[in-house]
């Protein structure tokens, strides 16, 4: 059994510590935030004052990865976010009737609920795991080396204490300052590759009222200008979010902050305004979010390692942009990886670097890809979506086969290619597009004059 230290408490850095330690090994979680996510989920949520993880307050999707892991690894944590009131949405709840169940569509659920609510049960769990001890408050200021080719990481500092592991786990997020470390320490430097998202978000929470209207109606949930996107994110205990996304260049941006300018733009969007008009109370002001990028973060190059005793996992590892709500499925699916393996990755992490470049690689590609699509698209205004490409997705709320292969992509399962390449797929959209001769790609949200038309001068 190893003696693991890992670097940040958020959920990646708790979902290591937690398997880990139902593994037998003795972890120490450092995590320099003094604050845990506590009973009061509504005060935790709105008043704490998170810089270092802007994402916090943002609307969350966790996709089938996140609740597959924590049935597997931890029931306990899944139960308890029932009961602290995640909903649990299948993708085939779209439609009235079922369709006849395949293998693997059991695992097509997403969990619904605020980052909160997933940090609390987590957190709650690594406390009762006897094998784990949490010290918050606590910033680790340097990594401790010992002799080797390369060299090997033997420990944490805090302070003036040296805390000494057979592993450490850097999982202190996207702006780790574990590459510094490293650097300064000799090593040959982690390769890195990022790429900038020009796409800016604006977020408003809400709380439905208790003797209020709860139905929004068979509504989808996202709706699409030329130069905007806006969706909404039902959550636990009544709330939602609705979120605005469209380029950071856009020079209406900075308009939106306004509660009032907000509602009347979201209003605009078929997705949003059903929400909206179910007059449910504003929980937060307009919550903005800009400036991000894709960032792939590899402690190896092609020699090979540069270090060992230690492995980076979460956004430490593979940030991404949240268009397609995959950094905490990504981060779990890390932390099941090294629990399983964690004594053969003390000895020699060749192993776990290759694993993320074949299972976890594919989906930062395929963000960047994404995002790139979507920067044009926001920046330019004009691009519709190719006729065959929009059927693809207009079909999949009709017909079940080509809804189960977009739940496989949205969900981590298949690549796009895989999931929509198959023959069957394709006969279901052609036979689709034969019923609908007229069909043509259109927005459904407001054209650039009637945005402009709610924005004050």
């Amino acid at each position: 059994m190893a003696r693991v230290a890992v670097i940040g408490g958020g959920t990646s850095g708790l979902g290591t510590a937690l398997m880990l330690g139902r593994r037998g090994h003795t972890v120490t979680l450092f995590e320099q935030d003094a604050r845990e996510a506590g009973d009061d989920l509504n005060q935790d949520f709105f008043h704490w004052n998170r810089p270092r993880v802007p994402q916090a307050v943002q609307p969350h999707s966790f996709l089938a990865p996140v609740r597959t892991v924590l049935r597997a690894e931890a029931p306990d944590v899944h139960a308890d976010l029932l009961d602290r009131g995640a909903h649990e949405y299948h993708d085939f709840d779209w439609f009235e009737e079922r369709p006849p169940h395949r293998a693997g569509d059991e695992d097509l659920v997403t969990l619904r609920t605020r980052r909160i609510v997933l940090e609390a049960a987590l957190a709650a769990a690594v406390r009762r795991e006897p094998t784990v001890e949490m010290r918050s408050g606590c910033r680790v200021s340097a990594l401790t080396f010992g002799e080797g080719g390369p060299a090997r990481v033997t420990g944490v500092r805090v302070g003036a204490e040296t805390h000494r592991a057979d592993l450490v786990v850097d999982a202190s997020g996207r702006r780790s300052p574990v590459p510094a470390w490293l650097v300064a320490a000799g090593c040959r430097p982690p390769v890195v590759e990022s790429h900038r998202t020009g796409i800016a978000y604006l977020s408003r929470w809400y709380r439905l009222r208790t003797e209020g209207p709860r139905d929004a109606g068979r509504v989808k949930n996202g709706s699409a200008a030329a130069f905007a996107f806006a969706g909404v994110f039902p959550s636990d205990n009544d709330t939602f979010a609705v979120n605005v996304m469209l380029s950071t260049a856009d020079p209406t941006r900075g308009a939106l902050t306004d509660p009032a300018v907000f509602e009347a733009v979201a209003r605009r969007f078929p997705a949003t305004a059903a929400w909206l008009d179910l007059a449910a109370e504003p929980q937060s002001a307009v919550l903005a979010m800009a400036g991000l990028d894709n960032r792939w973060t590899a402690l190896a190059d092609e020699d090979g390692p540069v270090v060992t005793g230690l492995v980076n996992a979460g956004d430490s590892l593979v940030h991404t942009n949240p268009t397609l709500g995959h950094g905490v499925a990504l981060g779990l699916l890390a932390a099941q990886y090294l629990a399983t393996h964690a004594d053969r990755i003390a000895a020699d992490p060749t192993d776990y670097h290759a694993w993320t470049t074949q299972a976890l690689r594919p989906w930062f590609d395929a963000q960047v890809t994404a995002d790139r699509a979507n920067e044009q698209r926001l920046a330019e205004g004009s691009t519709l979506p190719e006729r065959r490409a929009a059927a693809v997705a207009a079909c999949a709320f009709d017909d079940p086969v080509v809804m189960r292969a977009r739940a496989q992509v949205r969900h981590l399962v298949r690549t796009a290619d895989e999931a929509y390449g198959s023959e069957e797929v394709d006969r279901h959209v052609t036979a689709w597009l034969a019923a609908r001769p007229d069909f043509t790609p259109e927005h459904d949200g407001p054209t650039r004059a009637q945005w402009e038309a709610l924005i004050p001068a």
